[in-house]
């Protein structure tokens, strides 16, 4: 069976024009990283602090905006392990873009570099890594390195 990942970016309207190819294009190069057996299907959304505080709050219990939230498929369906039609829904990945901003500027980078490292960051999460203990962080920020190097994004990495 051809391996088909299906990525969905929805842009917020309040958000505005945003690009999204290269955050499609981020999503799918981790996922083929990981050379998964199973089709696989991710949402991406760009969105404000508001709307990020809001989540943090109700899933995290922080009452701050942040930059990135991954939300991982918790459910376990009938189509839960994935086939041509109906892939595997890994999770939503939801992106403030008030943060990617702030942030590009204080890395020296574009808005479309940091909206990609945010989407690779997100996807990582919904695979299963991350960065609570030094070990954990090491693992994670290199496979993002790699992966950004293959997309040309040469934005610093927050340590």
């Amino acid at each position: 069976m051809k391996q088909r990942h299906r990525i969905d970016v929805q842009v917020e309207e309040q958000v505005g024009g945003i690009e999204t190819e290269p955050l499609e294009q981020a999503a799918l190069l981790t996922l083929l990283r990981h050379n998964l057996s199973e089709s696989c299907e991710v949402v991406v959304v760009i969105t404000d602090d508001a709307s990020t505080e809001d989540l943090n709050r109700r899933f995290r219990g922080v009452s701050h905006a942040t930059d990135v939230l991954a939300f991982p498929n918790d459910t376990r369906g009938p189509f839960s392990g994935g086939t041509e039609a109906f892939p595997n829904y890994l999770g939503d990945i939801v992106i403030s873009i008030e943060r990617a901003r702030a942030q590009a500027a204080a890395a020296g980078g574009t808005l479309s570099e940091e909206l990609q490292v945010l989407t690779v960051h997100g996807v990582l999460h919904l695979l299963g890594y991350d960065h609570h203990d030094a070990r954990e962080k090491e693992q994670m920020w290199a496979i993002q390195s790699d992966i950004l190097r293959l997309l040309d994004v040469s934005i610093a990495l927050p340590e």
